[in-house]
């Protein structure tokens, strides 16, 4: 029987109908408890790593930008001591460079012939975070596994020995 806009609906077809919404009523809410928590470790992973991904990044840039600050001229009696003035111009630019959100980071800078041709000097500066020990974003139970231990980047530059002095 087809039923036109403007009929009535026979009474119970309409009971029908009511009582199925009700057996229904608060499927809505069930669904939601059920897929709620998984699209929120789903965002939290998300945030989580782009937290991460921001503060690597930063940790490059300053080692980078330390590894320059190597290449301008320090004055110093000895090439050991001008290298030595250069390493350590090298970590406090890499310091200055470092945001408030890892501020804690540690730089390490040194100076030896580089590893490729020995008759130039490399300085090197490491930074590094202690991600286990100063969380940027608060973690999840049973998420500590996935999560770096700490973070570190490490920039060179070459220098020759004839333009240090």
């Amino acid at each position: 029987m087809n039923w036109t806009a403007y009929q009535q609906i026979p009474r119970p077809a309409m009971r029908a109908a009511f009582a199925r919404s009700r057996r229904e009523r608060g499927t809505a809410a069930v669904e939601f408890a059920l897929v709620f928590p998984l699209f929120f470790v789903i965002l939290y992973g998300i945030v989580t790593y782009s937290v991460i991904f921001v503060a690597q990044q930063n940790l490059t840039l300053a080692a980078e930008e330390g590894a320059r600050a190597a290449l301008n001229y320090q004055a110093a009696t000895s090439t050991a001591n001008a290298l030595a003035a250069r390493s350590s111009a090298a970590c406090t630019t890499a310091k200055g460079m470092v945001t408030s959100l890892i501020s804690t980071a540690t730089c390490v800078s040194s100076s030896s012939p580089c590893s490729y041709d020995a008759t130039m000097d490399c300085v090197i500066v490491t930074l590094s975070y202690n991600y286990a020990g100063k969380p940027l974003v608060p973690s999840l139970p049973l998420t500590n596994f996935v999560l770096p231990a700490s973070l570190a980047s490490s920039a060179t530059v070459q220098l020759n020995p004839e333009n240090i002095l």
